[in-house]
């Protein structure tokens, strides 16, 4: 059950770096995002997949030192789109038209209308906008992970401009968000390991309006 891996799963925080995720279990989960839920399916991310190890090393200094950027088997960097504009949203419109081979007005009006709002708000909002979008495909990443039995650390320590910098990100219009190291946990030295799950209790939590 999923539910079992989620409690399987914690926030791995010493990675054994001789063990390789697969090949066919990263691209499980790549496709776990890409199939996430978007605002108006507008997808305001992308992510970069970092398996080289000096980049990787020169990530690791830009966060903070923490050990799984370069001791898993790959980071995902989460990067939103630093603001909407009309070529976003039509190249949107233009794939959506294509994949269900149909041009509608409505669909046209649709988003013409998101481009009325999105488009003339500031630059921070629309980054902010994008990168709630982005969370959202880590949680899936997270989830397909533990269904993967592949250890994951959602991470935002870090230096998100100099990840920017050593990415190449901002001439691409992209702004890391969030990381996402993929690999397998190292019990010896993870303070963490075997840990009990701590979470508020489900009445403590959940509010049941009926």
């Amino acid at each position: 059950m999923l539910n079992d891996r989620l409690n399987w799963r914690y926030a791995t925080k010493k990675m054994d770096p001789s063990k390789k995720v697969s090949q066919d279990k990263l691209d499980r989960i790549l496709e776990a995002i890409r199939l996430a839920p978007t605002s108006s399916g507008l997808q305001p991310f992308e992510v970069i997949v970092v398996k080289n190890p000096e980049i990787r090393e020169k990530l690791r200094e830009a966060g903070n030192g923490q050990g799984q950027i370069t001791d898993s088997s790959a980071v995902l960097v989460f990067a939103a789109w630093d603001t909407y504009t009309d070529a976003r949203i039509d190249s949107v419109l233009a794939m959506t038209e294509d994949q269900r081979g149909m041009k509608s007005d409505t669909l046209t009006g649709y988003f013409d209308r998101l481009k009325g709002i999105y488009v003339p708000r500031d630059a921070r909002t629309n980054f902010e906008h994008a990168a709630r979008q982005a969370y959202i495909g880590l949680g899936l990443a997270v989830t397909a992970a533990a269904f993967e039995e592949v250890d994951a650390t959602p991470m935002e320590g870090f230096d998100p401009d100099r990840f920017d910098a050593i990415l190449g990100l901002r001439a691409r219009g992209l702004k890391t968000v969030a990381i996402l190291p993929l690999g397998y946990r190292a019990p010896e030295g993870d303070w963490l390991a075997g840990a009990r799950k701590v979470r508020r209790p489900m009445d403590q939590f959940v509010t049941v309006v009926e």
